[in-house]
């Protein structure tokens, strides 16, 4: 019988798959869009139905549906393998606890620990009755299975241990501290939400405090009105955002995106139907659309789904400077941001449970481009000191306009502003440039981290997938083929990936267990990434041609680029062989 990996891709193909996430054209025999994995403006992106993968020209991403669904989801290969599996009803046989990785037990305490989280809730009529007080119904209260945690010490770490897991799971999940005295929860008297990845894993918690089961005496103000889980192997705050594994689909679908802060404000606004929403709650935004460690940043997920974003933000100092980061953020990356004027005071979750559903389709719909919205909230401020209101558009507007791609746009902005201000055009283009030229330097920082970023993106799935199949073969008897030959050549990384072994081995042998095509695909691996390996060195000689001192270092630098390109010539006539 084939194994689940081979069974989804006889039942799913790969333009299905990606045409699921972005547009395809008809190119031929193939199809092509714009590549969802960096900002492009004519399409690079290429997908073959008779190969069943994908390739971009501009960045390198290249792979098969699997990939494909780790790269846009920001999923590790279990999580890809989750949401296909789903996805072609290929039901998926229980993960083999005597071979557990360490993730796999963090995912499972995770999973515990949210059904110990719903029991207590179930059992506590004080905190379901404050729920249905800020109406939400059960039915909310079930799918996005929040839960309650009494205050108390070790209950939630005595129940883990009675379900097998060690101090040191426990502790590296975020679920108890360690101290002189022993463990104890982090998490003691509070409502539980769950935070998900994009394939339905849990993988952190967000409590919010529920005074009443706080003990008589103790001073309220002390403890921290929402508490999260802390950067764990399963769990970085900048790769995710809560309910996005809820939202993903009708953002997709209504073609934007509603961000908000709190888990109320978003669990209230998917019960109101607008289930494109998500929050930071728990999470914090990142500046980058790909970390260093080529973790997918939780915007730059959003970007991928839809380049539209509304910001739904508290109407305090706090919700105005973090709706004035994230669209900065989100500007930079090309989005369209609009933000919602919220009342002085009311946050989402208030305005929908007191003035209904349509008070806030109507706050959604009256959202401001993010520059109108800043532009009128100096002039607002200044309104009898143009003067000071001038100065402050060139500090806190200027940048925006700045972010913007287009220079139609730009051109459109700079008029909108001359309109509403009286300043006219020519001053502001003036102070434009001069903004422009104070922020040059940060911009050539961000692109020289972003080409980083690409190169390391398109060695990363070749070297995971090949370190995993050397790792499997190393503890088999009858070997296939020789681990040696891929430790060889990724000798300078197999110590970086040695940490999550059990999941490269895991990874291998749902591809390649019973698969006749292992050494096919094994050589034609090492290939690719000797040409990843030649390509960085040729840019390096490139760069050593221009600054070199003297004749003879510059003959063996060109004897060495020669050398470089005599071997990707032999890499291109033996593929396929």
């Amino acid at each position: 019988m084939n194994s689940p990996v081979q069974q989804i891709k006889e039942r799913l193909g790969i333009e299905e798959i990606v045409s699921s996430y972005i547009k395809l054209e008809k190119a031929g025999a193939n199809f092509k869009a714009k590549c969802p994995f960096h900002n492009e403006k004519t399409p690079s992106f290429f997908v073959s139905p008779d190969r069943a993968s994908y390739y971009c020209f501009g960045c390198g991403a290249k792979g098969d549906i699997f990939s494909f669904i780790e790269e846009f989801e920001g999923l590790d290969f279990k999580g890809a393998l989750k949401i296909l599996a789903e996805r072609a009803g290929v039901p998926l046989v229980q993960y083999n606890k005597e071979k557990e990785g360490e993730k796999e037990k963090l995912y499972r305490a995770m999973e515990e620990s949210a059904k110990f989280f719903e029991k207590n809730l179930a059992n506590n009529q004080k905190v379901l009755e404050y729920l249905k007080n800020r109406g939400l119904e059960d039915k909310t209260i079930k799918d996005f299975r929040i839960g309650f945690v009494k205050n108390d010490w070790r209950e939630l770490y005595s129940y883990l241990q009675q379900k097998g897991f060690s101090d040191k799971e426990i502790e590296l999940a975020g679920l108890a501290k360690k101290t002189e005295k022993g463990m104890y929860d982090r998490f003691r008297g509070r409502i539980m939400f769950p935070i998900s990845d994009s394939s339905g894993r849990i993988i952190a918690f967000s409590g919010r405090i529920f005074e009443p089961c706080l003990p008589a005496g103790r001073d309220d103000g002390k403890s921290a009105k929402y508490l999260n889980s802390p950067d764990t192997p399963i769990f970085s705050k900048s790769a995710v955002l809560y309910g996005l594994d809820k939202a993903k689909e009708s953002i997709r679908k209504n073609d934007f995106s509603i961000l908000v802060e709190g888990q109320m404000d978003l669990v209230l606004s998917h019960q109101a139907g607008f289930r494109n929403t998500v929050a930071t709650s728990g999470t914090a935004l990142s500046d980058s659309t790909v970390s260093k460690e080529n973790v997918v940043s939780n915007l730059g997920l959003l970007r991928r789904l839809s380049g539209n974003i509304v910001l739904a933000f508290d109407a305090d100092r706090a919700g105005f400077n973090a709706s004035s980061r994230a669209g900065k953020i989100a500007l930079s990356f090309g989005m369209d941001v609009k933000v919602v004027s919220m009342p002085e005071g009311i946050d989402p979750a208030d305005l929908i449970s007191k003035s209904g559903t349509d008070a806030w389709r109507t706050a959604i719909r009256n959202s401001k481009h993010i520059i109108e919205f800043l532009l009128d909230k100096v002039l607002t401020s200044h309104k009898n000191d143009m003067r000071k209101a001038g100065r402050e558009i060139r500090e806190k507007v200027l940048p925006y306009v700045d972010a913007v791609e287009s220079s139609i746009e730009k051109s459109h902005f700079i008029k909108l502003i001359n309109n509403k201000s009286g300043i006219t055009e020519n001053a502001l283009l003036e102070d434009l440039k001069k903004v422009q030229s104070e922020l040059k330097s940060e911009t050539e920082e961000t692109k020289i981290a972003t080409e980083n970023v690409e190169k390391k993106m398109r060695k990363d799935p070749i070297e995971r997938r090949l370190l995993g199949i050397a790792f499997w073969q190393e503890g088999l008897k009858n070997k296939t083929i020789d681990p040696e030959l891929i430790f060889q050549k990724l000798e300078k990384v197999k110590e970086i990936y040695k940490n999550i072994k059990e999941d490269l081995i895991y990874e291998a042998e749902e591809f390649y267990l019973n698969n006749e095509n292992l050494q096919k695909d094994v050589n034609e691996m090492l290939l690719n990434i000797e040409e990843e390996y030649l390509n960085e060195e040729l840019n390096q000689k490139m760069v050593e041609l221009k600054d070199f001192k003297d004749r003879k270092e510059e003959v063996e630098i060109l004897k060495k680029i020669d050398e470089i390109l005599k071997r990707k010539e032999e890499i291109k006539n033996n593929r396929g062989r």
